[in-house]
């Protein structure tokens, strides 16, 4: 006999609940439940991002990063050694890796913030209507980009435009520091928010804006120029901040010298 056969036969009889094996006491008084656990406290990872190379508190995919940066001495060795790295999950959903580009041996050089979806889709920073903004700017004061150096904050632009995240940083600032040391820039021109706190995360930000910071790199021993700045994208976007923008340019043209590279 199936048990489906053995089923209609217990209907049949008058069988209309399950039993259990052993008699229950209905009459016992119920236990109290047990007491919650208490959930142990969330602790947040140190922000190992704005470290410089070699400081406590790096992940693994950071040192790792900073490893393979430092295994690069001249920027086709670092291109290809960010080509290369997999251990940052933006790399998987960018369309183009974002390098630097224009010239490596300018005095000048240009950080900007993450890429854009315009940097993204043609693999150049600093590309469409925002790149045309910049490329206004710098005529103003009697520059041109393909006198200068031009790189984003990390190689890969996030998903959406998202800032990116302290664990992706960390992955991708040890690249960026390379780069600096291995073009050994007189000046840098910081274009945007994230670059400046990024790169200047020892020095307070009230004491930043407007003004020329001497910044350490490592791997060189001298300090370098830096000027945090407004990103051309945010300038487009807020009119209202272009007179900083302005002084902040009068500020780098005042500031150079016949060591940099104006054509």
């Amino acid at each position: 006999m199936d048990d489906w056969a053995a089923l209609r036969i217990q209907l049949e009889w008058g069988a209309d609940e399950a039993l259990e094996l052993l008699p229950i006491d209905r009459l016992r008084p119920a236990h109290a439940p047990p007491p919650p656990v208490a959930a142990s406290p969330v602790r947040k990872p140190p922000l190992a991002s704005t470290l410089p190379p070699g400081q406590a508190g790096q992940s693994a995919d950071a040192l790792a990063a900073e490893e393979l940066a430092a295994s690069a001495t001249t920027l086709a060795e670092l291109r290809a050694a960010i080509v290369g790295f997999t251990l940052c999950a933006l790399r998987d959903t960018a369309t183009s890796l974002v390098f630097a580009e224009c010239n490596p041996a300018a005095g000048l050089m240009l950080i900007g913030d993450a890429p854009s979806a315009d940097d993204d889709r043609a693999g150049r920073p600093f590309a469409g209507p925002t790149g045309d903004y910049l490329d206004g700017m710098l005529s103003s004061i009697g520059l041109n980009r393909t006198g200068l150096l031009l790189a984003p904050l990390i190689p890969w632009r996030p998903p959406g435009d998202r800032m990116p995240s302290p664990a992706e940083l960390a992955a991708c600032l040890p690249f960026l520091w390379r780069l600096i040391a291995l073009a050994r820039p007189r000046r840098i021109l910081l274009l945007g928010p994230g670059a400046a706190r990024c790169l200047l995360a020892s020095t307070p930000r009230r004491r930043t804006r407007g003004t020329w910071v001497e910044m350490a790199v490592p791997g060189l021993q001298a300090t370098i120029a830096t000027l945090p700045g407004t990103s051309p994208a945010a300038l487009r976007q807020q009119p209202q901040l272009r007179r900083e923008a302005w002084a902040d340019l009068r500020r780098l043209r005042r500031h150079l010298e016949k060591d940099v590279t104006t054509r």
